[in-house]
């Protein structure tokens, strides 16, 4: 880790992520790939294409983790009428599935990771060597998930929806601050935008001292390029091809063009923030010249 202030940079892969590094950009694929591996590449070139740093997957061990009540219930699907257990069956990706993502991602020169639900998934994308791993608000509770998930060594990234600022506390202390990238977000789907709360990202890096990131579920690409404004080192959004497909989430998603043009803004930002220091540049002299009737 290296030291920018009072907020230590962690390193994701090659990026340095924290206050005066560019913002990392993670295109959330989660389970858009509904089960299918070529449209998962095709998410994962699409992330590419837009100018994503890496992209991010979301692994469960259904029999852990749907609740008994609720894996019978019927469910609507593009296999037709299944219960929900088989559902959640469907759409995880086994060894396979992984090893040919993983390919692709390496030869797209991108780099992957997954939010893991359980220890039994944890144990299994570990085998990839993941960059980092990512704690999904849902398990930010979970302590003994999240010491299995501290001892792999890798840096990690908490999301913090559906939290209080104790339940924050209690994780982070359980986790420790080593290593470690607070993402502020709001768990609906799509979040409503007097629900997002953006101001809370300042108030969490001043609290923790970690790099804080927004992984954003709202509809349109503004909030997420307020948030880099007010200090978000990290912007994740789930990508997909369509808005309009099958699926819980990709509602709160973008299509690619979205992703583009939200990557695009946002180096423009960081282009023209400046260091704060009032100058006169050379390009304004002529105009200097030409409009100044008094002063030099």
């Amino acid at each position: 880790m290296s030291t920018d202030g009072d907020v230590a940079a962690v390193r994701i892969g090659d990026h340095r992520v924290g206050p005066g590094h560019e913002t990392f950009v993670v295109a959330e694929i989660g389970i858009n790939h509904n089960g299918e591996v070529g449209l998962a590449k095709r998410l994962i070139a699409a992330a590419v294409n837009s100018g994503a740093q890496a992209v991010k997957f979301q692994k469960r061990t259904p029999e852990l983790c749907v609740p008994p009540g609720q894996r019978d219930v019927p469910r609507e699907t593009p296999w037709g009428l299944i219960s929900y257990g088989e559902y959640r069956e469907r759409i995880e990706f086994g060894r396979d599935e992984y090893a040919e993502i993983d390919a692709f991602c390496r030869s797209m020169g991108i780099r992957w990771f997954a939010s893991c639900w359980d220890d039994e998934s944890l144990d299994f994308i570990e085998q990839f060597d993941p960059p980092c791993y990512k704690i999904a608000s849902a398990c930010l509770t979970d302590d003994a998930l999240l010491e299995h998930t501290r001892a792999k060594g890798r840096p990690l990234v908490l999301s913090t929806g559906m939290s209080s600022l104790d339940q924050i506390d209690h994780a982070v202390d359980v986790l420790g601050r080593e290593d470690l990238v607070l993402m502020h977000t709001t768990s609906t789907y799509p979040s409503s935008p007097d629900e997002l709360n953006l101001r809370v990202i300042p108030r969490l890096a001043e609290r923790y001292g970690v790099p804080v990131g927004y992984s954003a579920h709202e509809v349109g690409l503004a909030p997420s390029l307020a948030a880099v404004v007010l200090g978000a080192c990290v912007v994740e959004r789930h990508i997909t091809l369509d808005r309009a497909m099958w699926g819980s989430d990709q509602a709160a998603s973008v299509e690619p063009q979205g992703l583009t043009r939200l990557v695009r803004d946002i180096r423009l930002w960081e282009q023209a923030q400046g260091d704060g220091e009032k100058r006169v540049y050379e390009s304004e002299l002529p105009a200097m010249a030409r409009l100044r009737r008094v002063g030099v």
